[in-house]
């Protein structure tokens, strides 16, 4: 992606670029068919993203560990789309039981699924261990999210078999998978205190994003279903994501404020990827700006997804915590 394109928003071969927002690029699209999650739906793009599903007619689950926030949020979709159809779940991706009582609490709604919005995240946080003894970037940011995509994957599967509408699912990762660890992840230094990087560990989370989408998209080629799965870089956007860092952020947007988003474009590539007719069949992709762009060598590896795969496979079996 050139950066003279990514500075004066002139569209991609999408015909769509860093200045479209989230409703041009759905623009003339009827969701009203199609039900959709949508993790962190109740603060910055996740409800713009919420929004904008509601008003091309989907219902949408706002999944949220902030309930007020979350009504909040609706409210806001409920006003600008007032036949919108919104419901909200609890959902902490830090907690693996949390992810658990989540997916149990929607199937037991009875409702399809043809969308998945892996959005919700933590940036830049201070070492911390999630209830489940896991480094809090990590557990939050692809683990949640790891496991809520499998639990959820054979309803996915089963709405579109029986529906003919293809599923699709999508990751928010980021530009910053490229700064990660030298290995791209490191697997036996997980929680360690002691070489841990509070960027290097977000980068790491955003590149495990889109290798996980990478491995289930394989997966689900193999397998011959009808689910795509693809990752995203929503571009900078200030929103709640950076308080860790918000003035560090706030001092970076003062010499590359070209470079920002505003949170209607923030979303946009988002709900591109998750709606618009042509990227039909399109998998295992990672975009960027609306269009497709090419990530990082690790990204691209193989085996690390594969062995990512299997480890976080492992993380959510067992309970890391010991035991008093």
């Amino acid at each position: 992606m050139g950066l003279f394109r990514l500075v004066t928003g002139l569209p991609g071969p999408s015909g769509f670029g860093s200045a479209s927002t989230a409703e041009q690029v759905t623009a003339g699209i009827d969701a009203s068919n199609l039900t959709v999650i949508v993790t962190g739906g109740a603060s910055g793009i996740g409800t713009e993203t919420a929004r904008v599903f509601a008003l091309r007619g989907a219902h949408v689950i706002i999944a949220a560990r902030n309930l007020e926030a979350a009504d909040g949020a609706k409210q806001l979709i409920q006003r600008t789309a007032p036949a919108s159809r919104v419901d909200i779940l609890e959902l902490d991706l830090s907690s693996l039981k949390s992810v658990r009582t989540f997916a149990d609490k929607f199937l037991s709604m009875d409702l399809p699924l043809n969308i998945l919005i892996n959005n919700a995240g933590v940036m830049l946080c201070p070492y911390q261990l999630s209830q489940d003894g896991i480094e809090m970037q990590f557990a939050t940011n692809h683990l949640g999210h790891f496991l809520l995509t499998n639990l959820l994957l054979e309803k996915m599967k089963s709405t579109a078999k029986k529906t003919g509408i293809e599923g699709r699912i999508i990751n928010l990762s980021s530009i910053a998978h490229i700064h990660t660890y030298n290995e791209g992840i490191w697997f036996d230094k997980l929680n360690d205190e002691d070489v841990y990087s509070d960027r290097k560990a977000y980068g790491q989370s955003k590149l495990a994003n889109i290798l996980h989408a990478n491995e289930l998209s394989r997966r689900l080629q193999e397998d011959g279903a009808n689910v795509t799965v693809n990752s995203v870089h929503p571009g900078l956007i200030m929103t709640n994501l950076m308080r860790h860092s918000y003035l560090l952020m706030r001092v970076l947007k003062v010499f590359s404020y070209v470079l920002w988003k505003n949170v209607p474009q923030g979303a946009a590539t988002t709900c591109y990827v998750a709606l618009h007719p042509s990227l039909k069949g399109m998998t295992g992709k990672y975009f960027f700006d609306c269009n497709e762009e090419m990530p990082s060598y690790w990204a691209r590896d193989e085996k690390l997804a594969k062995k990512l795969w299997d480890f976080s496979e492992k993380l959510v079996k067992i309970n890391l915590v010991k035991p008093e």
